[in-house]
């Protein structure tokens, strides 16, 4: 097998792919167990290691993502990188692997990128921090068997980032869109809502970003089927909470000073 392998030393210095031959793989290996294989090889050569990142090799976790032959965690679509198996890659003569290619995801060495871009989002509002009281009892606040299914979908999303590595303008868009969903659809996160959608997307701005791109690769590549509706949501969540806004700023407007409380009755009409 060939192996085309991006190799970085650090974010300050330039990377280039390095061609590697490896004998000996069966096609029942995982992705990354044919990676820990090259790495022992390496180690016996006397040649350094290629760092990538992995951690519960389940498809829960996210943190394996890379791409390979210009797909974001490959070419199996709802696969994470690590449940991916050489025998799906049989057709290539050789895999090109590399990182995810965001400035918002700088290369950290080789195939590991620094995704903490990620963690502030959610830092700036993906939670619910207002005091809900004690835990209530599972059927004391009824909540439709459709919105619980889509909240249930949105929160499926492990921020792996295959979205930004597949959208032409490296956007987080669908990412912030299904933490806002899930939160938005449910009773417990109404509260502050509006606070929550302005508050996520201006982080996304400043961590750099881009704007979503209507190409719908991000969708596609999701190796949990997070879908564009989401985003759609999220868009309705944002002109909701511009709208709101507007009304407190303007004295001359008979909700001005009210807040959401006062506009509620007027949205839902």
């Amino acid at each position: 097998m060939k192996l085309k392998i991006w190799r970085q030393e650090s974010p300050e210095v330039k990377g280039k792919f390095e061609l590697y031959t490896l004998e000996n793989v069966h096609e029942d290996m995982s992705f990354l167990e044919m990676l820990d294989v090259l790495n022992e090889k390496l180690l016996h050569d006397g040649i350094e290691p290629v760092s990538f990142s992995h951690d519960c090799r389940e498809g829960i976790c996210g943190s394996c993502g890379v791409v390979i032959n210009g797909r974001a965690h490959g070419p199996l679509q709802g696969t994470t990188t690590c449940q991916l198996y050489l025998r799906h890659l049989k057709k290539y003569k050789t895999l090109v692997i590399e990182p995810w290619r965001a400035r918002a995801f700088p290369v950290i060495k080789d195939l590991v990128v620094n995704r903490s871009a990620f963690d502030r989002i959610i830092q700036s509002g993906g939670y619910v921090s207002v005091n809900t009281g004690g835990v209530p009892d599972a059927n004391s606040i009824p909540i439709g068997r459709h919105i619980a299914d889509e909240a249930f979908r949105a929160a499926s999303c492990i921020g792996c980032g295959a979205c930004v590595a597949a959208c032409p303008n490296a956007s987080a868009t669908l990412f912030v869109a299904a933490k806002i969903s899930h939160l938005a659809m449910l009773p417990q996160g109404q509260p502050e809502k509006h606070h929550r959608v302005e508050s996520m997307l201006e982080t996304m701005k400043k961590e750099g970003f881009g704007n979503c791109s209507n190409a719908g690769a991000c969708e596609y590549e999701c190796p949990k089927g997070i879908t564009l509706k989401n985003i759609a949501k999220m868009n309705r969540e944002y002109f909701e909470a511009v709208f709101v806004a507007s009304l407190e700023e303007h004295p001359s407007h008979p909700h001005y000073g009210k807040g959401d409380e006062g506009v509620h009755h007027t949205l839902n009409h």
